[in-house]
């Protein structure tokens, strides 16, 4: 997470002595990868997938954005807030709670969510949502007109179409990171702050570079609702 840029640019378990904790096992289908069924088993015993559920947000990303927000306080009532690669929607809900963009909160500044993703996503209470591709060329001055000014949050929990190959899809990330942090130079408010996800494996040294040498605060920070 960076704050201050310069302008230009649980599981199941009983309570009962002796009573393990439940876990729930997928058997391998035919025609069902095993990194499929593991990862399918995975989400049946997450406790941020049950959370979410319950809790009404899209997904267990949701969480992430949370934990940061409480710690750093960035989502502020009135903040203008843009969420590239918003699909499934979980950030945005979030965002749209905090900056109080349906003003459910009486007396504080009413703020503004705008959702950006290649594809279409459902509409979601308090934001708004565009289907755009933030690399065009016009992308940011498209924002701007969205947003009728500079954003004060832009975050990212984007990832790269996964290869298989652990460096491979780090480099990538990575350079997608850099990517939605330009973006975040060309659109944020003075002072402002970026928030992106980014897997670490030894190559996002030069994203730490860019960022330091553009924003007043660097923080490299693993929320809890982060996966291993």
């Amino acid at each position: 997470m960076a704050k201050g840029p310069s302008r230009g640019g649980g599981s199941a378990g009983g309570s009962g002595r002796g009573q393990r904790e439940l876990r729930v096992r997928v058997k391998t289908a035919k025609g069902r990868k095993l990194s499929s069924t593991r990862w399918l088993e995975r989400q049946l015993n997450d406790p941020y997938v049950q959370r979410a559920k319950r809790e009404g947000y899209r997904g267990r990303a949701a969480y992430k954005i949370l934990e940061l927000d409480d710690k750093y306080r960035f989502l502020k009532p009135g903040a203008r807030v843009v969420d590239l690669g918003c699909a499934p929607g979980g950030w945005c809900q979030v965002a749209v709670e905090r900056v109080n963009a349906l003003g459910q909160k009486p007396g504080k500044p009413i703020g503004t969510v705008l959702g950006i993703d290649l594809q279409e996503v459902e509409p979601i209470a308090g934001a708004e949502i565009h289907q755009l591709d933030f690399l065009a060329d016009d992308a940011d001055e498209q924002v701007k007109a969205w947003l009728g000014g500079r954003a004060d949050v832009v975050m990212s929990d984007m990832a790269a179409a996964a290869s298989g190959h652990k460096q491979t899809d780090h480099l990538r990330i990575v350079a997608l990171c850099e990517a939605a942090a330009a973006f975040a130079f060309d659109v944020l408010e003075e002072g402002g702050t970026f928030v992106a996800k980014v897997l670490a494996g030894g190559a996002e040294g030069s994203l730490q570079t860019l960022l330091k040498q553009r924003f007043d605060k660097v923080a490299n920070v693993k929320p809890p609702a982060s996966r291993p």
